[in-house]
């Protein structure tokens, strides 16, 4: 008994690459989220923090070239897995927008530390 020759699948790299970068996408967010501890230290507001700007312009450049990657091939054949990385990928990129906005956004404390507003 032989088995009918079928045709391998075949998987698209790109595809794939845009899979990785989301998920790279997405791992870089929650490092910018763990990294909000840095803004505070005994009371006093230091500003964000060396590494919450890199983790801030990193994300969203991963989902900006995960979707370019998504959309590079046929049109036509537009579907399944791809627009499930796109739709994945467009949510990531809109909370990294927004927490890009957070970091160039103005003391929450009013400068007067950890008791808010004087």
């Amino acid at each position: 008994m032989t088995k009918p020759d079928t045709p391998p699948r075949s998987r698209d790299p790109l595809l794939l690459a845009a899979g990785v970068l989301a998920v790279v996408s997405a791992g870089l967010l929650a490092a910018h989220v763990s990294f909000g501890g840095d803004t505070f230290r005994n009371c006093a507001y230091l500003g964000p923090s060396t590494r919450m700007y890199v983790t801030a312009w990193a994300a969203p450049g991963c989902s900006v070239v995960a979707l370019m990657l998504a959309c590079l091939r046929d049109p036509r054949r537009f579907g399944g897995a791809r627009v499930a990385v796109v739709c994945v990928v467009a949510l990531l990129l809109f909370l990294q927008l927004f927490a890009l906005y957070w970091v160039y956004a103005p003391d929450p404390a009013g400068g007067a530390g950890c008791s808010g507003l004087a």
